[in-house]
Order: C-alpha cells, then sequence, then structure tokens
C-alpha cells in the first residue's frame, strides 16, 4: 500500500489530487489518501447544491461550496474533520462495498478508544448510535476510489446552520441528503487521546494501518506528487471543483418560491432553473410600481442563478420603478436567498 498525505487544506485541490492520481498514475498496491481543510460544504454527483446548502449563511461565513465526483449527501467539514480515500483496482473490490474500504478504519478506532464505532446501514460510521463519518464512491477505468469524513473535533454548532433550508422554498429531482444526528470522535477515545490534533491523528491511522512504529519505518511508501503532475491537477482544479458551472450548474432542473411580505406590499417570485441559468422567472404580490415587471423577467431569463450575478445584471436597473418603495438589496437577496 502507498499513501498520500496532501499538504493542501482547499477541499478542491485535494478533490482534484484525488481525482488525478484515480485516473492517470498505476499504482501496484492500493493506495490510502489522508486530508483536511478548511470550512467547506462538498455536495454529491446527484445533488442540487442550492436545495443542500443555505446559501446565505456559507456566503456570509465564506465556506467554500463544491461539488464531487461520487454520489451520496452534502457534507460540512473544517479543520476538525480528516477525510480519507481507498484508491484500488476496481475488480478487487465490489461497488458499493462500504464496509470491507471502512473496517480497517473501525479497528484503529477500537484500538484508540471508540469501541462502539460500527459500520452502520448503507455507507455511515456511528459510535453511540450518532454518525460520526459519511462515505461516498466512484468507479473509472478500471479504477474505484471510497472515501469518507472521520468528524474528530469539527464545530457542530455551523453544520445545522450551513446544511439547513427551508423545505418549501426549493423543489428539484435531485438527491436529497438524510440529515443524522452527529457527532464528533473525541469524546469517545481514550483518555491519552482526548487532546489528539487532526495531523496526529492522520498520523496515527498511518501507522497503525501500515502497522509499524513511525513513518519513518514507511517513507518509500509515500508518494510526492511531481511538479509536473501539479500543473494537471490545478487543471482539474480549474475545471472542475472551482467551476461554477460544476459546482452550481450540474444541479438538476428545480424550481424555487421566494415569498416576502415588506411594507410597502408582498413580493412572491417563482423560477425555474435549468442547468444553473434562469429559464423563466415570474413576479407576483401586491407590490406598486410605474414600470411593467415584465421587463425584469426578461431581464433575468437566461441569467446564472447566482447572487453576484443577479446584482451585477440588476446594477444599471432603477428597481424602484418596478418595486416601489422596496430596497434594491432586499429584492435581489430576495430572488437568490
Amino acid at each position: 500500500m502507498y499513501y498520500v498525505s496532501m499538504k493542501d487544506h482547499e477541499i478542491g485541490r485535494n478533490l482534484a489530487t484525488e481525482q488525478y492520481l484515480m485516473n492517470n498514475v498505476e499504482f501496484d498496491e492500493p493506495l490510502v489518501l489522508f486530508y483536511y481543510e478548511e470550512p467547506c460544504i462538498i455536495v454529491g454527483r446527484n445533488q442540487n447544491t442550492l436545495e443542500e446548502i443555505n446559501a446565505d449563511y456559507v456566503r456570509e461565513h465564506n465556506i467554500t461550496v463544491t461539488r464531487r465526483l461520487s454520489g451520496g449527501g452534502a457534507v460540512y467539514q473544517d479543520l476538525g474533520n480528516l477525510c480519507f480515500s481507498f484508491v484500488v483496482d476496481s475488480d478487487s473490490q465490489e461497488f458499493g462495498d462500504f464496509k470491507t474500504f471502512t473496517q480497517p478504519i473501525i479497528d484503529v478506532l477500537h484500538d484508540m478508544g471508540a469501541t462502539t464505532a460500527t459500520v452502520s446501514g448503507r455507507n455511515d460510521l456511528l459510535v453511540d448510535g450518532k454518525k460520526f463519518s459519511g462515505n461516498a464512491m466512484y468507479s473509472r477505468n478500471g479504477k474505484t476510489f471510497s472515501h469518507g469524513t472521520l468528524m474528530l473535533n469539527v464545530d457542530l454548532n455551523v453544520v445545522p446552520n450551513a446544511l439547513t433550508v427551508p423545505t418549501d422554498k426549493i423543489a428539484s429531482k435531485g438527491i436529497k441528503s438524510v440529515r443524522s444526528r452527529v457527532t464528533n470522535l473525541r469524546p469517545f477515545l481514550a483518555p491519552e487521546y482526548q487532546n489528539i490534533s487532526v495531523p496526529e491523528f492522520r498520523d496515527k491511522l498511518l501507522t497503525e494501518l501500515f502497522k509499524v512504529d513511525s513513518l519513518a519505518e514507511i517513507a518509500d511508501k509515500e508518494y510526492k506528487v511531481s511538479p509536473e503532475q501539479q500543473k494537471a491537477i490545478d487543471k482539474i482544479y480549474e475545471d472542475y471543483y472551482a467551476n461554477w458551472d460544476w459546482v452550481y450548474g450540474k444541479s438538476p432542473e428545480f424550481s424555487v418560491k421566494r415569498r416576502q411580505h415588506f411594507d410597502m406590499g408582498t413580493i412572491d417570485a417563482r423560477l425555474l432553473v435549468t442547468d444553473g441559468h434562469i429559464q423563466t422567472i415570474k413576479f407576483f404580490g401586491d407590490f406598486f410600481g410605474s414600470g411593467n415587471v415584465a421587463d425584469i423577467e426578461k431581464a433575468l431569463t437566461g441569467v446564472r442563478y447566482d447572487h453576484d450575478e443577479l446584482t451585477n445584471k440588476l446594477a444599471d436597473v432603477d428597481l424602484n420603478r418596478y418595486f416601489t418603495g422596496i430596497p434594491r438589496e432586499a429584492i435581489i437577496d430576495l430572488i437568490a436567498e
């Protein structure tokens, strides 16, 4: 087995590295990768991104949002979470067999004191009945990777704020996440591991997986990306994980309903979004205006469904002519909340 300990803390770059190593490097043994990153949300391949995130909260707290290649639900991560990924030949492992991939991790956690850790259901890891890990899988060109999270010391106060979306606002055919009771692993570890850091946790897992006492003993098993390979990884990052069309535009067609009462009337906006762009938009309500809102509807048709994009598109439009007495910022926030 070979291993990679990623130095970057940006989720998109780590996912790009994972993708490159899976698709472009031939290993004669399985590969395991470990990485951890700044606050981010990663949605599954078949999900509607906006249906999974609280866009206002995410924007206000500078939380990175991206989409992964594998299926499954949305997850929140920060520097208190450790990600792991196993890459193997597809014919060596049955697709969907998460237990075989995750059992070595469970065994190490038992040794560290979390004796109630177990594989549960399709792809979750639980401790004392609470979820601390979600896993997903992707297969292509004869290779399969199975990656998952390990919540060691994540800020759990952020999770319900970042991932909660009012159910009456967006409707689509995307795969919805199933919200579970989540917990951190640290409280369940033995006393000597109560203050373990994420890098220390990563190194502990590595030494146990390789059955050695120190990383120095497996220095020849560490795979390091070359400068030329890094250029290819950077290209994947730009094409996928930092690409708005991949993160948002790949969402299934979805409808949006936005309704809010203001002192000068109520606005009820209905939108149909396809490939991340507004296909149709209609305004209803008892608001006043000397202009015809059909002008606004026409102007926004085909525009990317993104708060900044809508702000720029309407920058030179006198919205007071159409929604008299209602602040410009409030109207844009209503449409693209």
